[in-house]
């Protein structure tokens, strides 16, 4: 008798859980959808942040802060990298950018990417080895990659000097690759770099080119960040036919021309802090400037 209640039992509550979990994603995608966004428009550009305070988005607190770039916008992108690590508020009033986020994976001590960087037909830095030294590590298997006005996102080979085949002007590997060609990719289930919430950067491109600088903060009771399947959900919630993961953590960085904090849109916590002083010296960023720049 025992084992004949189990028998039914099991079954039951396996596909009790799988209901609870559809019900609850779309839940939150419906309180994402509703979400008392403060919207400004600058430059052809709409910032959008929202402050979930009540544990009501993933049962947690989230800062978002979004960059919608319509394909119209009078800007570009534009890559930048300095030697010694330099805040990315610093590179993009250095460069006279209106907007920039945090950008590839870099070493903390010697300052370099350690992912593939080229900046106007210049290779700057290249993907460090795995460990077997001859394919590319986990978090290279994404690329954004550009030519003025023409910006998509695409999946790498799994060769590790792959992008050296590319012709385009302007590359940064980066990754996880999140969401490739309208599908969510799949994650690894190992890691704690994929399964615990984190501070994220993102950059997401809908269907009619429109780009999205995505950051999330994390790391404080005000705001817990995301796992990275958090982060798909979010993305393709939010339009995205495209994205990528960048560099999060302590260097997710957002900032805007002119806006108040110095122009940290977000609350970068390499202080360990909620506010907007702790900005992290990083490698390299990715930077919005005026068309004619």
């Amino acid at each position: 008798m025992r084992f004949v209640f189990f028998k039914h039992f099991i079954p039951s509550a396996i596909l009790f859980f799988l209901i609870l979990g559809r019900l609850s994603a779309q839940n939150d995608s419906i309180i994402l959808a509703n979400a008392h966004w403060k919207v400004d428009t600058i430059n052809g550009m709409v910032l959008k942040t929202v402050h979930f305070t009540q544990q009501e988005y993933f049962h947690s607190n989230q800062f978002i802060s979004i960059l919608e770039i319509n394909p119209n916008a009078d800007v570009k992108l534009q890559y930048a990298y300095e030697p010694k690590r330099t805040r990315t508020s610093t590179m993009a009033k250095s460069r006279n950018a209106v907007a920039a986020v945090n950008g590839s994976f870099f070493d903390m001590d010697n300052h370099n990417p350690i992912c593939h960087l080229r900046i106007d037909s210049v290779d700057i830095g290249e993907n460090t080895p795995g460990k077997d030294t001859v394919n590319r590590k986990y978090y290279q298997y994404g690329t954004l990659v550009f030519n003025d006005k023409d910006v998509r996102i695409v999946h790498t080979d799994s060769a590790r000097q792959w992008e050296r085949t590319l012709p385009d002007k302007n590359i940064m590997t980066a990754g996880p690759l999140l969401i490739y060609q309208g599908n969510d990719m799949p994650m690894r289930n190992d890691l704690s770099f994929v399964n615990n919430r984190h501070n994220r950067t993102a950059v997401g491109i809908k269907p009619d080119g429109t780009i999205l600088l995505f950051v999330v903060d994390g790391r404080t009771k005000h705001s817990a960040g995301m796992t990275l399947d958090e982060l798909i959900a979010t993305l393709r919630w939010l339009g995205c036919h495209d994205a990528l993961n960048l560099d999060g953590g302590g260097s997710s960085t957002l900032y805007l021309k002119d806006y108040p904090n110095g122009g940290i849109v977000n609350h970068p916590t390499d202080n360990g802090l909620f506010d907007h002083n702790g900005e992290r010296a990083v490698s390299n960023s990715i930077l919005v400037v005026k068309s004619n720049q």
